[in-house]
């Protein structure tokens, strides 16, 4: 069972640097996994079919895909790929993509590379691990050349980039002209003075810098970029995946405690719950943003 030390998480929370962010994942990832039975931290996009997690975290890789018009790119940079499941659906459906993974997470990378490889490929297909790299590296420091990659995505990570400039920095260094990058990040509301009580638990369990909508935009116009869309799709978001848990949490249960201790289940669980009130109250919301370098 794994052992969580409720002070460490409390840490996580508050200094929320790049040690902490990558203990947080190594310790509660597999919470994601369980929950959704597959490899994926995204909490997904719920359309009027959608009837289970990873079908929603699948879809939403795909509006990802379309939004960044991988059909017509050939070099990728994919920043906080997690297990890199998105990466390999994303080669799958374009094959002839090259893709880099950058992850500051070792042990996500390792896995990573197990899924890449057995990842079953078509005949007429390259092997996936001949043209999905893997890169441990800062997402506020990428070891590419200037003007070197025709996408960067940031799938579900970017509440993490810390300083955020520093990222959209780096992303028009390294992005050709007419280059695009695509972000689908959870927001809140407002800016930094957005009262944390209106967040409640989350305020502690949804362990990001909290941006606000308008910070990222200006950041992104402030490096050069064009913002050409900006989405937001919380509601079919946060509300479906809270409404999925409560319906089949007494199955869910059993698998959580398998690995975790109770009250870390229960955590979760008031934790989806103030995420569902949020959501309805916009008081969080989750953007999909295209910018043009």
């Amino acid at each position: 069972m794994a052992s969580i030390n409720p002070v460490e998480v409390l840490l996580w929370t508050f200094r929320r640097n790049e040690t902490d962010v990558v203990n947080l994942y190594d310790a509660l990832s597999s919470l994601m996994q369980i929950s959704t039975e597959g490899n994926m931290l995204n909490f997904g996009y719920w359309d009027d079919h959608t009837t289970h997690p990873y079908e929603a975290q699948t879809m939403l890789c795909r509006m990802v895909s379309d939004m960044t018009e991988l059909k017509t790119a050939e070099n990728v940079l994919d920043v906080g790929s997690g297990f890199s499941e998105p990466a390999t659906i994303w080669k799958s459906d374009f094959p002839r993509i090259k893709i880099s993974c950058l992850n500051i997470n070792r042990t996500q990378l390792g896995f990573a590379s197990r899924i890449i490889k057995e990842r079953p490929q078509s005949p007429h297909q390259n092997h996936a691990s001949e043209t999905i790299s893997l890169v441990n590296s800062t997402a506020t420091k990428f070891p590419f050349a200037d003007k070197s990659m025709d996408r960067i995505i940031a799938l579900e990570s970017a509440q993490h980039f810390k300083p955020f400039s520093e990222f959209v920095s780096e992303s028009r260094r390294v992005l050709k002209e007419n280059g695009i990058l695509a972000l689908a990040v959870p927001v809140v509301s407002q800016s930094k003075s957005l009262d944390m009580f209106k967040l409640g638990i989350l305020s502690f369990t949804w362990s990001s810098e909290h941006y606000g909508l308008e910070d990222l935009k200006d950041a992104i116009e402030n490096s050069g970029f064009r913002i050409q869309s900006v989405d937001l799709i919380g509601s079919k978001v946060y509300e479906p995946l809270a409404n999925y848990y409560v319906r089949n949490r007494k199955s869910l249960r059993p698998k959580i405690l398998e690995r975790y201790p109770s009250y870390v289940e229960k955590i979760l669980f008031r934790s989806l719950l103030k995420m569902l009130e949020a959501s309805k109250s916009r008081t969080i919301d989750y953007a999909l943003l295209k910018s043009v370098a």
